[in-house]
């Protein structure tokens, strides 16, 4: 159940980018991380350039950045997928965004009894299943 939040420069993000993201960023979860697509959240978070700083001083008119931040459950995903994802979704931003200015990915992985959604941890997800 990866949630991928992803903070993108720009005065506004237009709605086919919008979705391009959505739908680029759920591909390379399952394509990378073999997460399923109908559990996979990804949330936009556009902030204006100004407002986004790198080496202290905010990005210049026009510039872009994004920073991914993706949480996953712990030991669900070996070193080499991770690092497929890293590799994928730099490539997939700068193809749709272009250049940008510092680009970076963390993937958070959380404790299986610690994470969930609809009131069930990932632990008994897993267990279920």
């Amino acid at each position: 159940m990866p949630h991928i939040r992803a903070t993108v420069t720009g005065p506004d993000l237009p709605a086919d980018v919008s979705r391009r993201l959505a739908e680029g960023l759920t591909g390379l979860a399952v394509t990378a991380l073999g997460k399923s697509a109908e559990r996979t959240i990804v949330h936009l978070d556009p902030v204006p350039a100004d407002r986004y700083h790198v080496a202290g001083k905010p990005l210049a008119e026009g510039a872009r950045d994004a920073h991914l931040e993706v949480s996953i459950t712990a030991g669900t995903n070996s070193a080499a997928e991770k690092a497929a994802f890293i590799t994928g979704a730099a490539a997939f931003l700068a193809d749709l965004l272009g250049p940008l200015a510092r680009g970076g990915v963390a993937l958070h992985e959380l404790h299986p009894e610690s994470y969930g959604y609809q009131g069930v941890t990932q632990f008994e997800h897993y267990r279920g299943n």
